[in-house]
């Protein structure tokens, strides 16, 4: 019996090591071992799913059978392909990763972290193959008792339960996790006066109920002061209000109280006021909500409400829906407020998001249209493919652009940017309220799609892909989908100017949307320098 359950399928051996190998090719971003390990894993794994279907239907249809002879030639070469492939694919990948590092300006490897790999690479494809052989022997098991319609049926029955019982448990011990992690404001953080912040004394919101992400936030960011010191201009306290989700039970309430907010602290009477949609966890990036105070003298508020404590991945995955209805029920709320106020006395108004949060600010409005009426300008960094503006316009781009920086009417009303001065090359008028894309080639978290498995991407195309997209990266079936799902962990892994990370471009993105309060050239080089200065900071 032990010799039959680590007997190895030889159809899913052959396919999961092509898989393997496959995996080791360059993708978006550079890979470490443990990773790269665990990706290696899962292509074996599923390699060896379809190499054992594959198998099992010639089996099926031939009474050919491999003599033992044949059997034993087929293992040996098997393993003379596993040495080949350690050993000649392992040396190419390393030229690889060192040139995908190149591209994105990572320090090149200086060792091969064997060890780690293989950890990664044998207890994911065991783990997975284990699984696989587990539902055969239980389909197989099943069959005999009941016949194959109803053993097919039961079987499916248990691994579908199976399946829906460990990602419910799964889901449930994430949440308590991220609830403990970012439930609560950082116990160093001292909570703010409530003039132009929520908490306080003065606030209906508790400081305890914002969250890790939240009390950061409120707690955070330039003073008036620092403000003035750093562009030479008279600055006001810029206003910051926040709802976490211990604040209130439902969204509706969250936005209600966060409107309340924005009248409690004077939002309405400001020069802008930016609506922000957070990422999974409640997270807004220091970079970008500091860059639009500092380039307006704190004449600013910025709202944003929590959705969840989980991180967008999670967020995205299983509860796809909270970053939207948190985004319209923020803004409609606000816009509901703003809009009955006289046109020449209320603030400008603008939308923002990151990654989710930009999926989600984006699913609040029915089209391009439909934003420019309702808002006055819109900056979308590193928007997610999922985002059904996103997808129609990168659809409708002029013809010879490229996706990773589409033309759309010559610029005429949104642009595309990924390094400072990318909408300034566009000969054409850029009309007002401007909407702005920050997006770079090789950022993971706007290229996956589930149509990656399946179909190869325009961005991968020779005319199409970014400078820094490496040129031996192939699209792959299934191993493509699997490596950028591995990049998008990796996303803000390297400098600016790469992958999710736009610290080096925020300001402009803000200045090219909203303007700026006058600041001097060098002044607005000073905001950049303080900007791209500041530590790489992640929502977990």
């Amino acid at each position: 019996m032990t010799r039959r359950w680590w007997h190895l399928d030889p159809g899913g051996s052959l396919i999961g090591l092509a898989f393997v190998a496959l995996s080791l090719t360059p993708s978006l971003l550079p890979r470490p071992a443990i990773l790269q390990g665990v990706l290696a894993g899962v292509a074996c794994g599923l390699g060896y799913l379809l190499g054992a279907l594959v198998w099992w239907a010639i089996r099926s249809a031939t009474p050919w059978r491999p003599s033992p002879r044949v059997h034993r030639a087929f293992w040996w070469g098997m393993l003379a392909l596993a040495a080949t492939i350690i050993v000649v694919i392992g040396l190419a990948a390393v030229g690889w990763q060192n040139e995908v590092r190149a591209l994105v300006e990572v320090a090149p490897l200086d060792a091969v972290a064997v060890g780690a790999f293989s950890v990664g690479a044998l207890v994911t494809a065991v783990l997975l193959v284990t699984i696989g052989r587990g539902v055969r022997r239980l389909t197989v098991h099943l069959v005999r008792l009941t016949g194959p319609a109803l053993g097919l049926l039961g079987a499916t029955a248990v691994v579908a339960a199976g399946v829906l019982g460990l990602g419910m448990a799964a889901v449930a011990a994430i949440d308590a996790i991220y609830a403990d992690r970012n439930g609560a404001p950082d116990a160093l953080l001292v909570e703010p006066p409530s003039d132009y912040r929520s908490a306080g004394s003065k606030s209906a919101v508790e400081w305890s109920g914002l969250g890790r992400h939240g009390g950061t936030f409120v707690a955070g960011g330039p003073t008036a002061a620092e403000i003035s010191a750093l562009t030479g201009v008279d600055a006001v306290e810029p206003v910051r209000v926040y709802v976490g989700l211990g604040n209130a039970t439902t969204i509706t309430e969250r936005a209600e109280l966060a409107v309340d907010e924005l009248r409690r602290t004077g939002a309405f009477e400001r020069e802008l006021l930016v609506v922000a949609t957070t990422t999974g966890s409640g997270w807004l990036e220091d970079q970008a909500v500091d860059a639009v105070e500092y380039l307006h003298g704190g004449d600013t508020a910025i709202v944003a409400l929590q959705y969840a404590y989980t991180p967008s991945w999670v967020s995205f995955l299983f509860d796809p829906d909270a970053p939207v209805e948190a985004a319209r029920a923020t803004f409609e709320a606000v816009y509901a407020e703003w809009s009955s106020r006289p046109v020449d006395s209320r603030p400008r108004l603008v939308t923002y998001g990151l990654s989710l949060g930009a999926h989600g600010g984006q699913e609040v409005f029915a089209d391009l249209a439909d934003l420019r009426e309702r808002t006055d300008g819109a900056l979308f960094v590193g928007s997610p493919a999922s985002a059904t503006m996103w997808q129609e316009l990168q659809g409708a781009r002029d013809a010879g652009s490229p996706a990773w920086q589409p033309v759309l009417d010559e610029g005429a009303q949104v642009r595309w940017m990924s390094q400072p001065g990318d909408t300034d090359r566009l000969p054409g008028p850029w009309e007002e309220p401007r909407v702005l894309y920050l997006q770079h080639a090789t950022d993971p978290i706007t290229w996956l799609a589930p149509e990656l498995l399946w179909s190869s991407p325009e961005w991968l195309e020779p005319d199409q892909r970014g400078a820094d997209v490496s040129p031996a990266m192939r699209w792959i079936p299934v191993v493509t989908g699997l490596q950028v799902t591995i990049d998008m962990l990796m996303g803000q892994s390297v400098p600016a100017r790469h992958g999710h990370n736009f610290g080096d471009v925020v300001v402009d993105g803000w200045l090219a949307v909203t303007g700026d309060a006058g600041l001097t050239p060098a002044a607005l080089d000073r905001v950049r320098a303080e900007i791209a200065s500041y530590a790489l900071t992640d929502e977990d």
